[in-house]
């Protein structure tokens, strides 16, 4: 079997103000005629299809007609799960009639895994989802009280996955997970905070291949590569911005083993920073040399001058049309008046940090564990609630 693995689209994404619809349309341009080329088998997108969970109508009309030319035109069955910025219920709306066609979505896990089964000529491959949920999800669904992180509950529903698979049949998963080692980016949303969304590799043992989604960078998690992200389909921070970008074409072999290779995909604009003084910048030179490459491209810019500059954004612009961010590391970097190294510091920390740090001062006492678990399901449910709410009213905004 030959499929093609792809993940962190997030459909409707800003950056920096930015609309990216036409970039992210530019790629998937690409994707499709990969698949066609490649006469892939399926086409999988491992989560965070959309960049959150009501999406933008030209995100909608984006995937519809990408899925359109895959499953209608050319006829490559594709397999979508939701992400943790993907609202489940609404991607996985009429997933059933959509099956019967060839476009399988799945938007929350179930109590009774039913893989996705596809035919070659060594047989019938099985492809198991796990979309994206949080523990208390699991536990409703596979009715246990002890599941409390997701490596607990992931492993509960794998447990019960591959009791369910054709001991002669090869099986794939698909997932979106953050799992233990892999290496993070800026534009990725934690799963949960104080680390409790870690899963643990060992968990996705015992598949011929696992397509995963959740972090931005193609990276494998084990020796032969059959444990894999795909990365994600642009560069969504600067952080990534030396990070190249792909898909994966697998292929599976009649004995199980998995043969990953990965296409790059051509950017419309790339991402990039640009660091020196802005009489330099404006004619083209940085503090290293010549400005190289497409001036289109979105950039960042380290401002390296000290003094009082006049409108340097709009100057700046005028040259390389597609700046985003403007920064001044000479002037940022000096410490405000009599701010302490404390509460500079206190900025950089997460909600369940901050609620540490309160316990211990006021408190005079470090949280146990029982109320650090309690307050991370907390914390991570006001989240997935506030982005939900956010969405809605960005939705219903004139």
């Amino acid at each position: 079997m030959r499929f093609i693995h792809t993940a962190d689209w997030h459909l409707g994404r800003l950056f920096h103000g930015v609309h990216l619809t036409d970039d992210q349309a530019h790629v998937l341009e690409q994707l499709v005629r990969l698949a066609a080329e490649e006469k892939a088998d399926a086409l999988i997108v491992a989560g965070d299809v959309y960049d959150r969970a009501v999406p933008p109508p030209e995100a909608v009309s984006l995937l519809d007609e990408v899925v359109s030319k895959l499953v209608l035109d050319h006829h490559v069955p594709v397999v979508i799960i939701a992400g943790n910025h993907d609202g489940p219920d609404r991607l996985a709306f009429g997933s059933r009639i959509l099956a019967e066609r060839g476009l399988h979505v799945l938007g929350t896990p179930t109590a009774t895994p039913a893989p996705i089964r596809f035919t070659d000529r060594h047989g019938v491959v099985e492809v198991f989802s796990a979309p994206f949920a949080d523990p208390a999800t699991y536990r409703a669904c596979l009715a246990r009280d002890d599941l409390h992180d997701h490596d607990t509950a992931l492993s509960a529903w794998l447990t019960v996955a591959r009791a369910a698979r054709n001991p002669l049949a090869r099986s794939v998963l698909v997932g979106h997970a953050f799992v233990r080692g892999g290496a993070e980016s800026e534009s990725e949303r934690p799963l949960s905070v104080g680390g409790a969304g870690a899963v643990d590799v060992a968990r996705l043992a015992g598949f011929a291949y696992v397509a995963l989604g959740h972090l931005h960078r193609p990276q494998a998690l084990c020796e032969d590569g059959s444990i894999a992200y795909s990365g994600s389909l642009l560069k969504y921070s600067f952080s990534e911005e030396d990070h190249p970008k792909s898909v994966s074409v697998v292929e599976i072999d009649g004995r199980g083993r998995a043969k990953v290779e990965r296409v790059a995909l051509t950017p419309r604009r790339d991402l990039r920073t640009l660091e020196g003084h802005l009489a330099e910048l404006l004619v083209g030179r940085t503090a290293t040399g010549p400005v190289s490459g497409s001036r289109e491209d979105y950039f960042r810019i380290r401002l390296l001058d000290t003094g009082t500059l006049l409108d340097p954004m709009g100057k700046l612009r005028a040259v390389y049309p597609n700046v985003l961010a403007l920064e001044r590391p000479e002037v940022e970097g000096l410490a405000a008046p009599g701010a302490s190294g404390a509460a500079r510091d206190r900025r950089k920390l997460g909600d369940l940090e901050l609620f540490e740090a309160f316990a211990r001062e006021v408190g005079g006492a470090e949280l146990g564990a029982e109320e650090r678990a309690l307050l991370t399901e907390v914390l991570t449910r006001l989240d997935r609630d506030e982005r939900e709410s956010a969405a809605t009213e960005d939705s219903d905004a004139p």
